[in-house]
Formats: C-alpha cells, sequence, structure tokens
C-alpha cells in the first residue's frame, strides 16, 4: 500500500504559537532531539510541523495514528530529512522532503506500507512452521493420507486433501467410497483420490479396514472423519483406525461422533491423536452441555485431553490447543467469518500437512490454527464478516506461511 500526503504551514504562524504558548507548544508537538536541532528557528520548526502532518495524513484510513510528537524529522547523514516512527509502525517506510517559498514550509510525505490484511496478528510461543530446504522434493515434504467424504458430503473430502496439499504436504492421498470416487477425481487434481471397498452406495466401512490401515502405513499422518457419515460400519472403522493405526492422526467430524458414541469411550487415544471438535463435538465427547463447554473453554479442553490421552483442538473464537501434558495455546484470532460448514475440514488438512513436513503433533495443531485462522481474517478484511466459503481459505493458506516465514509481513 502506498500513499501520499502534503501539506503546508507559514511560518509565521508557527512562530505566533511559540510566543504565545512556548514551551508548552513546543514540547507538545516535538521530539527533544528535534528541539536540539532546530532550537528557536522558525522556519525549521514549521518545515517539521509540516513534514508530521504530512505523514499522519498519509496514514488517514489505515488504522495507525501517530501523535505529532512520535513522528521525529531529522536531518540524515546527507542532510535530507529522515522521518522516525516512535511507535509500533506495523512495517510503515515514510519518507518526506521540505521545501520553503514566500514565507510558507512546504511537506510531501510517500509511505509505504503492507496491506492491512498481511500483517499478522501476534503468534503464540509455540506456533513454528517447519523448514522447507533448498534441496527438497516432494518426498522431503510427507504424505497425508485422507479418509474422508460420503454420498452428500464429497465436498468435505475436497476441502480436507486440498488444504493439506495447499499448506505444504508432498502427497495428498484421498480415500473415498467407490460410489463418490468419480466425483472427487473429476474434482481433484493434485490431491490423488483413490477409490476403496464400500459398504453401502457412497459409505466406506470395516470391509476396507485392511486396505485403508496399508495406506496409512505409507503416511506420515492421516485425516480421519471429515465427511465420512454415520453408518455404523463406518464408525466401527474408525474406531480401530483411531487405536490401531501406527502413524499419526487428526480426528474431526464424524470421527469425533464415531468415539463419542462407542463402548470404547475415553480410551486413551495417545499423544499423536489429534481430536479437533467444535463446541457441541465436545460437548459429545465429555457428555456435557455446549452451554458448559462455553463457560470454561480451557477446563474442558484440559480435562478432554486428558481423559481421551489426545491433542483436543477446541475451535471456535481464540481456539484452544490442550495436550495430555498440561500445556494449552490459546490463538489470538476471532474471525466470525469462518463460523461456517466446510472451515473446520480444512484445518484438519493444515494441521496434517505440518505433521508431514516434520512438525510433532502439538506444534502443528497450534500452527495449523493459527495459519488457518490468520487466512480468514485476511479474507474477513476483505469480505467483512459474513461471506466467506470453506474454499476461499485455500488459496489463502500458502500467502499467511509466506508471511510467517517472512517475520509477520
Amino acid at each position: 500500500m502506498q500513499r501520499i500526503g502534503v501539506d503546508a504551514v507559514s511560518v509565521e504562524r508557527i512562530a505566533l504559537a511559540v510566543k504565545r504558548s512556548g514551551r508548552g507548544f513546543l514540547n507538545k508537538v516535538y521530539t527533544p532531539a528535534e528541539l536540539a536541532y532546530t532550537g528557536t528557528n522558525s522556519e525549521r520548526l514549521a518545515g517539521r510541523w509540516a513534514a508530521k502532518e504530512a505523514v499522519i495524513k498519509c496514514f488517514d484510513g489505515t488504522g495507525i495514528c501517530f501523535p505529532r510528537r512520535r513522528i521525529e524529522v531529522l536531518p540524515g547523514p546527507a542532510g535530507a530529512p529522515r522521518v522516525r516512527l516512535l511507535g509500533d509502525h506495523r512495517g510503515a517506510r515514510v519518507e518526506v522532503s521540505i521545501t520553503h517559498h514566500s514565507g510558507l514550509a512546504v511537506a510531501t510525505s510517500h509511505l509505504e506500507m503492507p496491506d492491512i490484511a498481511d500483517i499478522l496478528l501476534p503468534a503464540p510461543e509455540a506456533v513454528i512452521l517447519p523448514d522447507r530446504p533448498r534441496d527438497a522434493h516432494k518426498g522431503t515434504f510427507g504424505t497425508v493420507v485422507v479418509l474422508a467424504g460420503s454420498l452428500g458430503f464429497t465436498g468435505a473430502a475436497y476441502l480436507a486433501g486440498t488444504g493439506a496439499a495447499r499448506a505444504g504436504a508432498g502427497l495428498v492421498r484421498l480415500l473415498v467410497a467407490e460410489t463418490i470416487y468419480p466425483i472427487l477425481a473429476a474434482k481433484c487434481t493434485e490431491v490423488m483420490a483413490t477409490p476403496v471397498q464400500e459398504v453401502a452406495p457412497g459409505a466406506v466401512g470395516h470391509a476396507a479396514y485392511d486396505s485403508v490401515l496399508r495406506q496409512l502405513a505409507t503416511a506420515e499422518v492421516g485425516v480421519i472423519g471429515p465427511g465420512l457419515g454415520r453408518d455404523r460400519s463406518t464408525w466401527r472403522l474408525i474406531l480401530d483406525l483411531a487405536l490401531r493405526a501406527e502413524c499419526p492422526l487428526v480426528l474431526d467430524a464424524d470421527a469425533l461422533n464415531a468415539l463419542a458414541e462407542s463402548a470404547r469411550k475415553k480410551t486413551r487415544l495417545g499423544k499423536n491423536r489429534i481430536l479437533t471438535p467444535h463446541p457441541g463435538e465436545m460437548a459429545r465427547l465429555l457428555g456435557k452441555t455446549t452451554e458448559a463447554i462455553q463457560v470454561d473453554r480451557a477446563g474442558a479442553a484440559r480435562r478432554a485431553a486428558k481423559e481421551w490421552g489426545a491433542i483436543i483442538v477446541l475451535k471456535g473464537a481464540h481456539t484452544l490447543v490442550a495436550h495430555p501434558d498440561g500445556r494449552l495455546s490459546e490463538d489470538p484470532h476471532e474471525v466470525p467469518a469462518l463460523a461456517t460448514g466446510g472451515t473446520g475440514d480444512v484445518l484438519s488438512g493444515v494441521i496434517a500437512a505440518l505433521i508431514a513436513q516434520g512438525s510433532d503433533p502439538y506444534t502443528a495443531a497450534v500452527s495449523g490454527v493459527y495459519v488457518h485462522a490468520a487466512a480468514g481474517r485476511r479474507i474477513s478484511q476483505r469480505l467483512g464478516d459474513a461471506g466467506l466459503l470453506a474454499s476461499d481459505l485455500l488459496p489463502e493458506l500458502p500467502l499467511v506461511m509466506h508471511a510467517l516465514r517472512q517475520g509477520g509481513l
């Protein structure tokens, strides 16, 4: 973003202000370093006043406000005026020029700064993105296997798989029921759709257990649950995979429903399992009401992590990530635009992609939550708090990750 600001002030007007108000006026407008430079020279004082006003005009409409005394204008090494912003300038770079003509001090200011949407909120301490070595190949960044989708819920499978691809996984294999395979094969390009045995049209069941387990054995991480449906055979498959797969698993949506209804409820799943419930799903996992979960979100996340022996991602404003060892991270984002179908499917893919690239499950969960929310925030700053589609997140994910690797801008 670039802005231009222009201001002019009469030298006589500044001289009169100094005469009337003296040190009170000077100390309100100028820094000690500026006063040491200008002394009582009215032309120099007027030039700095005009420069400060021009800079203030550049920031108009950006949500950033600097009072005059926090804009310091002093000569640079070559004598040209140089601006220093005393405060959080959010990556802004400002240049000014000052001229004098017919008793006027005239200043122009040129502002360059990242677009507001590119400015990231402070990240939790545990947010760390995996390295992307220059000599890498697709095998370097791991394989994600996604088991998702059913009749009427092919979008969930697409979003989870493509979310993993957009977040940097080397390969993504999407396992879907035979009936819906043609839909996903046509819709997915980079993601490799693969048909697996179904027990009913569009429903993957326990008959596919051996083939799915073999696929997971070739992967760094799996995602299970988005749009899988509620067939009893599907839920039996989910439970056996959750307990027996050796690779880390991200369990979302119908996988959480299967866990909540299981006779083996609250079996300790292990620290390489990540559960990503929204408040309603969390209520079912803990046998509580949604209202009770929302009253003490941190307590609910910690309790679920302990009882299930897994990492818990409690979604919502200020999403929480809890580890069975007691660690808890709170995300800084509040993004109402993300409260729409499919965004959680994307999140599951993002977390899995980070694990595939080498992050440990807790770091991946905290970092994935942050990247996902920051992408939603970028979109909502353009569209407002409504109208975001889950698929809108997909192209934003690599932009946020690039910005984060560049230091937040």
